[in-house]
């Protein structure tokens, strides 16, 4: 497969496995304006492939926080960390919805330097999580 270029096929595989979430901030794609991206979990420039395997469904903010990082430090520890990679890594074990489910916390190193690197928690995603929450469409299942 090109690196250069998605097909609308495998756009369409990445999105169906995962769900049409967002795989770093479990936006909804359904709900957004923009459209969504395929995120290159190891960037291009570090010889990522555009394959099926290194490929993340990502919402505009994410892929535009993430770019081409693959660490970040904790925010806690200030070490530099991996990036949380949802192809190797399950979401809940590095992260939890706070108790009203509006923020995204990161629950080991890895999710905190992702939450903080990728601004996961920023003013349109709270407002976006409230609005889904109230029509009964968050947190995504």
């Amino acid at each position: 497969m090109s690196s250069e270029h998605i097909s609308d096929h495998l756009r369409q595989r990445v999105k169906d496995r995962a769900n049409g979430l967002c795989e770093y901030c479990q936006s909804p794609d359904k709900y957004s304006i923009a459209s969504f991206h395929c995120d290159h979990i190891m960037p291009k420039k570090e010889s990522g492939k555009t394959e099926f395997a290194n490929l993340a469904f990502a919402c505009p903010s994410c892929n535009t926080h993430k770019y081409t990082k693959t660490v970040a430090p904790d925010p806690q520890t200030r070490e530099k960390v991996p990036l949380f990679n949802p192809r190797s890594q399950n979401w809940k074990e590095h992260f939890q919805w706070s108790n009203d489910f509006i923020l995204i916390l990161g629950k080991t190193s890895i999710g905190r330097a992702t939450v903080k690197a990728l601004n996961m928690n920023k003013d349109k995603h709270i407002e976006s999580r409230k609005l889904l929450k109230n029509a009964g469409k968050h947190p995504p299942t």
